[in-house]
């Protein structure tokens, strides 16, 4: 009986030893919610990284293509035509994701251009969609993430490729405003042509299997990755791969210039095409948002593998407080992971949240009329308050 015992004991010795070099640390991160930002900065300076850890910023979705390149299109060397990655710019990538790793901060690297599919603020503002309509750009999106992925495989830092920003290959089919138009009538239409996101979304994730077999795979919903679009979207086979939804609805509301003055949150908004009048409030978020979470029950995909890539709202709206606070509560209650958009942009101040609600004071343009490069001026304020008391849970509450 000893003897039986001590074998037995061998065997689950074995056992847990095989189960322990099966754990996969990347896919691992992503087993508890994490709370992360958006960083789609034109440069990355020195202390940038230290910055979002010192904020409790778990991870970044770091897109590097408006970084500065030698050729058309960083990494990609041309849009028009993928060959190979581009040296210089592979080792500018790897150096900034070296810095990320020195900071305690994990990336999730994502792309808003792909081979044929020219990001419309580096394309003269114009939509690319070639990408969708000629198989040999699909094929080159293939070879360029199996290249990537077979140098950044090993990286510590990294914990997720994100192969598109924001698909949306509708919008080049006719299909642009998803409150009157039917998403679901277009993609019996289409499915299995080259327009079709699922079939993109598997090609990609082979693409990526083929050079690294542990690296999370995040896919962002079409439609610009907006709830909506979870209707058509189909599970990979992958057991590495989360769903993305961003959420800057109702556009209306939350962008600026479309807003002009005349929504604010909670209150009523006029939506899509056909200005349809809406109540928004945290229940009607709630019920924007349900696609998702029905889908994920649906086809029995954990909360913990579904991620609010980009979320946010114009600072100066009224109302945008309580906007990002009544969504930040609805992604707890689910326990999605979630990235704010986003963190100390170098470009743009209509999301820094840590400027507050007001406009940029006569001192900031002052220095820029100077010819100086003054950083924005930001300070702690109840705007900002709202993301850090959900990014530090912990401490906020005394623990």
């Amino acid at each position: 009986m000893n003897k039986v015992l001590a074998q037995i004991l061998v065997v689950l010795s074995l056992l847990l030893g095989a189960n322990v070099l099966a754990t996969n640390p990347k896919l691992d991160f992503w087993n508890q919610q994490r709370r992360g930002a958006n960083c789609f900065n034109k440069a990355i300076t020195t202390n940038y990284f230290q910055a979002a850890r010192a904020a409790d910023i778990e991870f970044l979705r770091l897109a590097p293509d408006k970084w500065q390149s030698q050729q058309r299109d960083f990494l990609i060397g041309n849009a028009d035509g993928f060959e190979k990655l581009n040296i210089e710019d592979l080792k500018q990538l790897k150096l900034v994701l070296d810095n990320a790793h020195a900071a305690g901060v994990k990336v999730v690297l994502t792309m808003i251009s792909l081979p044929g599919a020219r990001w419309r603020q580096l394309n003269g503002g114009k939509n690319d969609d070639r990408l969708w309509r000629d198989p040999a750009f699909m094929a080159q999106a293939e070879k360029f993430w199996t290249l990537l992925a077979a140098e950044l495989k090993d990286h510590p830092a990294i914990v997720g490729y994100n192969p598109l920003n924001e698909p949306h290959p509708e919008r080049g089919d006719g299909v642009s405003d998803f409150w009157t138009q039917d998403i679901v009538k277009w993609y019996e239409r289409r499915r299995g042509s080259t327009f079709d996101p699922n079939e993109f979304n598997r090609r990609m994730v082979a693409a990526i299997r083929r050079a690294d077999t542990n690296t999370p795979i995040i896919l962002d919903a079409t439609i610009y990755a907006a709830a909506p679009a979870f209707a058509i979207l189909e599970p990979v086979n992958d057991a590495g791969v989360l769903y993305s939804v961003h959420m800057y609805e109702p556009y209306e509301f939350t962008n600026l210039k479309q807003n002009a003055g005349r929504f604010k949150y909670p209150g009523l908004v006029e939506v899509g095409d056909a200005k349809q009048r809406i109540e928004w409030n945290a229940a009607e978020l709630e019920k924007f948002l349900q696609p998702v979470a029905d889908w994920a029950q649906r086809h029995r995909v954990l909360p913990s593998r579904i991620l609010v890539g980009e979320f946010g709202c114009n600072r100066t709206i009224p109302g945008a407080k309580e906007y990002l606070s009544d969504l930040l509560t609805l992604f707890e209650k689910q326990r999605w992971h979630w990235a704010f958009y986003g963190f100390r942009e170098d470009e743009w101040d209509g999301m820094d949240y840590e400027c507050g609600t007001g406009k940029l004071g006569w001192e900031y343009w002052k220095a820029v009329e100077a010819g100086q490069n003054p950083e924005f001026p930001r300070k702690p304020n109840p705007l900002w308050e709202v993301l850090q008391s959900r990014l530090r849970p912990q401490k906020m509450s005394g623990n």
